[in-house]
């Protein structure tokens, strides 16, 4: 009788969690975010969407979203453009996932915006800092209206910046640099970044702040080294993830003149959006800063059940704050 083949060897593991596992060979499964739609006409709330890639050679493109243009003297008003970061860790999640497209939909049709939602590279595939330097191209081609829907109805003088969890850290980061970059590398002329939504942000750091758990502080440290090898040694106080972090750059060169931060009383990232929100308030940051937690719910809730009574209120805080209530 032959004998049997040995059982392959079982491989070995960079990254393990219940979202996505690294092998380490490479190769990247992910658990969670990879369902897709397409765009197209949203019947519930007469928004209309469409794909529009804005780099070929990286794949990169953004999921445009317009509202349902009023008759009469008020259908030619130009629209406020929400620039908005899909969440999932940078390692997860689409701008053309169903938890998205109808999370985008909805805000929309209620606050009357003109959406771009970027779909970045993901790392570990594409280290950081990819995700940053595709969202900052995005945020550029949105605040330039090369897109006719931008250029008919956007009003670039009137940008937002939205995302949550690690969109939200890269929102944190795109104000950063479109409120400190000079004129050559800044925004086009006229552009102008006025309200800025943090939702449950994904930051980090070496020392604790008030409230924060060990073990978070452990995760936040692996996800940083797998998604940024090549961080100067900075680990989790390199300033693109801790905005507190002694290389950091002021936080009163913060673009906007409205700042919402918006967190869960059971996030495990609170305790730093918390630390976050009362160091922009102490930065001297010229604009006005909001803080909003919703009460016995967890990280992202309002996009994994937005049936639930805390995501109505959230999103009508949400939709107040862009509508400039």
């Amino acid at each position: 009788m032959r004998a049997m083949d040995p059982a392959p060897a079982a491989s070995k593991m960079r990254f393990d969690s219940p979202a996505f596992r690294v092998h380490e060979d490479g190769r990247v499964e992910r658990f969670f975010g990879t369902d897709t739609t397409e765009p197209g006409f949203d019947a519930a709330t007469g928004v209309t969407s469409k794909d529009v890639v804005l780099d070929g050679a990286t794949g990169v493109f953004a999921r445009l979203y317009l509202p349902a243009l009023p008759d009469g003297p008020d259908r030619g008003r130009r629209l406020p453009i929400l620039v908005y970061f899909h969440g999932g860790g940078l390692v997860l999640g689409s701008a053309a996932s169903q938890m998205y497209h109808g999370y985008l939909n909805s805000v929309v049709s209620r606050a009357g915006v003109l959406a771009v939602s970027v779909d970045y590279r993901l790392a570990p595939e594409h280290p950081i800092p990819a995700a940053y330097e595709d969202s900052w191209m995005a945020l550029g081609w949105a605040a330039s209206r090369a897109d006719p829907w931008l250029s008919e109805h956007g009003d670039a003088g009137r940008i937002f910046l939205a995302g949550d969890s690690g969109g939200a850290n890269i929102v944190h980061n795109m104000a950063i640099m479109a409120g400190s970059a000079d004129d050559d590398n800044g925004l086009p002329v006229g552009a102008v970044v006025e309200r800025v939504i943090l939702l449950h942000p994904m930051f980090g750091g070496k020392e604790p702040v008030d409230g924060e758990a060990a073990d978070t502080r452990y995760h936040m440290e692996k996800l940083w080294a797998l998604i940024c090898p090549d961080g100067d040694g900075l680990g989790v106080d390199d300033p693109r993830l801790n905005p507190m972090a002694p290389a950091a750059p002021r936080l009163r060169a913060l673009a906007g003149r409205r700042l919402l931060v918006c967190s869960a009383e059971r996030d495990f990232a609170r305790a730093r959006a918390a630390a976050y929100y009362q160091a922009v308030k102490g930065s001297g940051w010229p604009g006005t800063a909001e803080w909003v937690e919703s009460p016995g719910e967890e990280h992202g809730f309002f996009l994994l059940q937005p049936e639930r009574d805390e995501s109505s209120a959230l999103m009508d805080r949400v939709v107040a704050f862009l509508s400039g209530e």
